[in-house]
């Protein structure tokens, strides 16, 4: 150990899906024939047995990154999205009022809603099968095609629930309709007999759907995270303010001090405005009133409900169409900035402030921190996990909805006007100053590196003494920004976990964003091409919450260096932050403690004087005051940082953990755990 004396919850972007949609028809040719065998016809080569016609829902366990994104945990948790979103669907379309989300602990997922429930007669096209099972089996079955059962729904194609159908190795409906009760089976796909009448039913309608995803496509340990399923079922009922929504799953996933409680309900009914102003909290805002709205759907036309503020972190602008997350943005998304742009840009005319006539988007949306739900006829999405929308209609929606609230907004409250006019003008500035500072030739070869945009240096320009914090998310970003001594204390923000070199390609390594940022920061290059006095930092220091995610990405960041720039640990310059866990306080007394251990051990030590002890635990280094962050993770003088360093006596045994840990071999790495699960304890799951 080295005691070195040397606001909101950004969501990572998702990887983006596969490529749009292939046909159901797979050409599977034969092995080409040895070269001692004598040559064979075209026609026995390729012939009409090599076509393969995939039928039912075969392309979907085939390739199932066409249709929900790959088989990761992001695509394992899309297929909740898909069935809750069918439940939004009749909830949007004023059939349903409540949507319940239960979660076992067998991994069993259950969404059940109060609508219409799906239809159980005979379908007319598929005779002698029932329309619940046609739309559970089929691809390209649904109800939202002709706009005539929804007008305006999420699911477009007909494919959501029968993908989840598909991939789920148990799924299980029941449908309360017409006052009876009926239920229908299946597994990977395909029914597990026929639909079943259980008797007449009062007082209950909609309909059920509890799945288990299918272990042959995500893992044998592929399980939902119940904190995150929590929040996507919490984030549909602030989309939608008639909706209720009743949270619950089994007690032993929601241990005494965990993220997601065993019961809960959601009902938002002043939509993203109250969300987002009990999320801020008591975090600086540049004006005291968010600007938020709602626009009332008119005929032919879509709808839409906003809410932003600006603040002095990082952008956080979440969207979504028809209740359905878009990460990526989309058109909605370029509405929502330029009508902004242009309404600060009108209103800088108006009071003759010809300093605004240089800000861009960018400076308007920098520190902007906010959502935007918007409601329209048959969407469309670039690719079937529907990340990012291209309607071209809305984006005219948008910036022709907002253009008049925006002014009015800015009009009514000049002072707050003027403060945000300014605040986004400094942005401009800000901006201006590094594009002329990126002009001008550094006088060193250090400083004639192209910088990642994302990067906040320091002043100084020598590497002795110079430190690089390397900062899980935006939001944690923005605290450590302000928190650091700007002289020598640079912030590279990383979004999510990055890329675990260990088992990937150097294909795949050089097209990756972040590590090319790190990279670049860094100047030192990797590998054969390192060199030390290129390095612009005396220190890397990696500062990741003090949870099992902040282990997971620190480990992935330590395996990056361990792999593509070993002398730069060797030489001691990579080291791990230890950011406090709890914060004691007793009276005017407080002190934070690093770990559970280190709480017992200030219980025993620092508080037993009389008075009450109050103990809050921080849930990760973004809901940290700078000022707290500083004292206690940044300040040389009281932090305390971890140096990496690596085994050279047992260096074979070194590299070999690191492969079987890190590697693409999973069954050495299932081997390490089991020989090692005796020892571990304290775990924080």
């Amino acid at each position: 150990m080295d005691n070195s004396n040397d606001l909101f919850s950004g969501l990572p972007r998702p990887p983006k899906p596969e490529a749009a949609e292939k046909p159901d028809v797979k050409v599977e040719k034969p092995a080409p024939a040895p070269r001692a065998a004598p040559a064979t016809s075209s026609a026995e080569e390729y012939g009409a047995s090599s076509i393969r016609v995939l039928e039912g829902l075969e392309p979907v366990r085939m390739r199932p990154g066409m249709y929900i994104g790959g088989t990761d945990e992001k695509a394992l948790h899309h297929l909740f999205a898909e069935v809750i979103d069918n439940a939004m669907d009749e909830a949007v379309a004023g059939h349903a009022n409540f949507i319940e989300v239960y979660l076992d602990r067998q991994g069993y997922l259950t969404v059940t809603d109060n609508g219409r429930g799906i239809p159980v007669e005979n379908h007319p096209q598929v005779p002698g099968k029932s329309t619940l099972e046609v739309i559970m089996t089929k691809l390209h079955a649904g109800g939202k095609f002709d706009g005539k059962a929804y007008e305006t729904s999420g699911g477009l194609h007909g494919v959501g629930v029968s993908v989840v159908n598909a991939l789920s190795d148990d799924l299980e409906v029941e449908v309360a309709r017409n006052r009876k009760l009926y239920r229908q089976r299946f597994s990977r796909g395909l029914p597990v007999g026929g639909l079943e009448e259980l008797g007449d039913v009062h007082n209950r309608r909609g309909t059920r759907v509890r799945f288990h995803p299918d272990p042959q496509i995500f893992g044998d340990h592929a399980r939902f995270e119940p904190a995150r399923v929590f929040r996507m079922a919490r984030s549909k009922a602030y989309l939608f303010g008639g909706v209720e929504i009743r949270w619950s799953c089994d007690p032993k996933l929601a241990p005494e001090g965990a993220d997601v409680p065993e019961k809960a309900v959601f009902h938002f009914p002043g939509g993203l405005k109250d969300y987002l102003k009990a999320t801020m909290g008591n975090e600086f805002t540049v004006t005291r009133e968010i600007f938020a709205g709602k626009s009332e759907k008119e005929s032919g036309h879509g709808s839409l409900e906003w809410a932003i503020t600006w603040y002095g972190g990082d952008p956080q602008i979440h969207s979504y169409c028809n209740t359905i997350p878009t990460p990526e943005g989309g058109t909605h998304e370029a509405g929502f900035r330029i009508a902004l742009t242009k309404g600060l840009k009108n209103y800088a005319d108006l009071t003759q402030n010809k300093r605004a006539a240089n800000i861009t988007t960018d400076d308007v949306m920098i520190s902007g921190v906010g959502m935007l739900s918007i409601f329209i006829r048959e969407p469309e999405f670039v690719g079937q996990t529907k990340d990012k929308l291209a309607t071209v209609e809305a984006q005219r929606l948008v910036e022709n909805t907002l253009r008049d609230p925006f002014d009015h907004y800015l009009t009514d409250n000049p002072a707050e006007a003027e403060k945000l006019l300014e605040w986004v003008i400094e942005r401009s500035d800000e901006r201006m100053r590094r594009r002329k500072e990126k002009e001008v030739n550094r006088k060193t070869a250090v400083r004639k590196l192209r910088l990642p945009g994302k990067l906040a240096d320091c002043s100084q320009s020598a590497a002795e003494g110079a430190e690089l914090f390397l900062v899980e998310g935006d939001s944690a970003g923005g605290s450590a920004k302000q928190a650091r001594n700007r002289t020598n204390q640079a912030i590279l923000p990383l979004r999510g976990k990055i890329l675990n070199v260990a088992s990937a390609g150097r294909e795949k390594l050089s097209a990756n964003q972040q590590i090319t940022d790190l990279v670049q920061a860094l100047g030192c290059g990797t590998r054969t091409k390192y060199r030390e006095e290129d390095l612009r930092y005396q220190r890397i220091v990696v500062m990741t919450d003090a949870d099992v995610d902040g282990a997971h990405i620190a480990s992935l960041l330590i395996t990056f260096f361990y792999q593509e720039m070993p002398e730069l640990i060797r030489q001691g310059h990579l080291f791990l932050a230890v950011p406090p866990l709890y914060k004691i306080t007793q009276g005017s007394k407080s002190i934070y403690a690093r770990d559970d251990a280190h709480r017992q051990e200030l219980m025993q030590t620092e508080f037993k004087g009389k008075g009450k002890v109050e103990i809050s635990r921080f849930k990760g280094l973004g809901e940290m005051l700078p000022g707290q962050l500083k004292e206690t993770t940044m300040d040389p003088a009281k932090r305390t940082l971890l140096r990496v360093e690596i085994d050279e006596v047992d260096f074979e045994g070194t590299r070999d953990a690191v492969d079987n840990l890190m590697g693409t071999k999973a069954d050495a790495r299932f081997r390490f755990i089991q020989e090692r699960a005796a020892f571990a304890d304290d775990l924080d799951i």
